[in-house]
């Protein structure tokens, strides 16, 4: 604007003065005003979201509270936080991590036949059932039957979605 020849100019700049004075009050500053909160190392993020596998609803934040984490702080899977990054308040996607970057691949070694004597016998073991094992120093440690046999179960001591895809449909609800 040139002010040079404007009758104005006296008049526009105190606006622009007090403008600026009540922004500052309110605590606005061109950072604010000029960027948006995308997500980002340090940032925390709160997002509803919803994951399937295979098609399947296997959580969700619907009708409860929404996620909340610290980003870059390995609080939610890698692969998730990595396609999170960047994303700004109100962005909607449909997120796809793979195993890998999830819950991992799944190892062998991790499916083991446990004998049945060293089950409770109060038990009666069955494929799908979820069973803990209690080493002898530590804390309990949960896993899937995958087999009964005469003397003995499978049971696989890998994380359940270990191996899988996930499928995640989010919506970023507020960054701080």
């Amino acid at each position: 604007i040139n002010f040079k020849n404007c009758k104005m100019k006296g008049y526009v700049m105190k606006k622009m003065a007090w403008f600026l004075t009540v922004l500052m009050a309110l605590g606005v500053t061109s950072s604010n005003i000029m960027a948006e909160e995308i997500i980002a190392k340090d940032k925390v993020v709160k997002f509803d979201y919803t994951l399937t596998v295979e098609g399947n609803v296997v959580d969700t934040s619907e009708g409860k509270e929404p996620l909340q984490y610290t980003h870059g702080q390995n609080m939610v899977i890698p692969g998730l936080e990595k396609q999170m990054e960047g994303l700004k308040v109100g962005d909607e996607r449909t997120l796809v991590v793979p195993a890998a970057e999830a819950y991992g691949v799944g190892d062998p070694k991790l499916i083991i036949e446990v004998a049945k004597a060293n089950l409770d016998p109060a038990v009666t073991p069955e494929k799908g059932m979820v069973i803990q094992m209690q080493p002898k120093e530590g804390q309990a440690i949960p896993g899937i039957v995958e087999e009964v046999k005469d003397t003995g179960v499978v049971v696989n001591f890998n994380h359940p979605l270990a191996g899988k895809e996930l499928t995640f449909k989010i919506k970023i609800l507020e960054i701080k």
